[in-house]
């Protein structure tokens, strides 16, 4: 993480992330692309449908391989490199038959370490094996749902589930977010922690580098007049006046539950998260 001298207003609480641990090179061309963005528009009509999305800088679509594709191969990580598209860092590895892919990278990783996917393989970081495979107590990233369908969980910077216990062709899972849930044993599930967990620290500094981002200005409800959010009105600098807050349409915002109660998957939650 750097940490930057106050030398401007918003230097002054500003804070990097350390880039001098990846390799200085271009993102492999053959796995990128480029994907359009909305930039909160309607593709129909044109017209603004999300609020406070636009702008940006362009940036390519890097290819990351969530899925076991090569089994029972050895890789060689060529280079770890950055994503725009994610807050963890990315590596690109090579097969003994000259195919390229990107993974998420695993805190620790360096260029030169050799990674196998497998149905069971040694527990080090970047190595993707079998959930029924994994001992208790492991950490894990990039967890697949279904067999076979690549991984969806767990894929931020920093970030880890822990693996608890094994029962019946389910492995419970304990989520970043304390959620503990079982999962088949099944799935493929990455050994590890996401890399750059220094991310959690980092400060934008100034509006200028949120615009870069693609994020338009917020402003505050209670800064608006009554007609214009249920928030709005008073005299000076005025509370809300209501129990719970709402959005400008008048529906329940800032912490209200929006997972459905009867969905089919809560019967794999063993323990819910905790409510902060």
């Amino acid at each position: 993480m750097k940490v930057y001298k106050p030398t401007t207003p918003s230097r002054r609480g500003m804070t990097g992330i350390d880039f001098s641990l990846l390799t200085k090179k271009k993102s492999e061309k053959s796995l990128t692309k480029y994907v359009r963005r909305s930039n909160g528009r309607s593709k129909a009509s044109g017209r603004i449908t999300t609020r406070h999305k636009g702008g940006g800088v362009k940036k390519l679509y890097r290819i990351i391989e969530f899925s076991q594709t090569k089994m029972d191969m050895p890789a060689m990580v060529i280079a770890l490199e950055y994503d725009p598209n994610r807050t963890g860092f990315i590596a690109l590895i090579e097969y003994a038959d000259k195919t390229k892919q990107y993974i998420i990278a695993p805190q620790g990783l360096k260029v030169g370490d050799s990674i196998v996917f497998a149905e069971n393989a040694p527990l080090t970081p970047g190595n993707r094996l079998r959930l029924k495979n994994i001992l208790v107590g492991t950490s894990v990233y990039n967890i697949e749902l279904e067999p076979g369908r690549g991984g969806i969980l767990v894929r931020s910077a920093g970030n880890a589930a822990q693996v608890l216990a094994q029962e019946h062709g389910f492995t419970n899972l304990k989520m970043p977010s304390s959620e503990v849930r079982k999962v088949k044993d099944e799935c493929f599930a990455t050994v590890g922690m996401v890399s750059n967990p220094e991310n959690r620290f980092y400060r934008v500094g100034k509006a200028g580098k949120s615009r870069l981002k693609g994020r338009r200005p917020h402003v505050r409800g209670s800064a608006m007049n009554p007609v214009d959010h249920p928030h709005g009105g008073g005299e000076g600098r005025q509370p809300i006046g209501l129990k719970h807050p709402k959005t400008p349409w008048g529906l329940p915002a800032l912490g209200v539950k929006t997972r459905r109660r009867k969905k089919w998957t809560n019967k794999y939650i063993i323990s819910r998260r905790k409510k902060k």
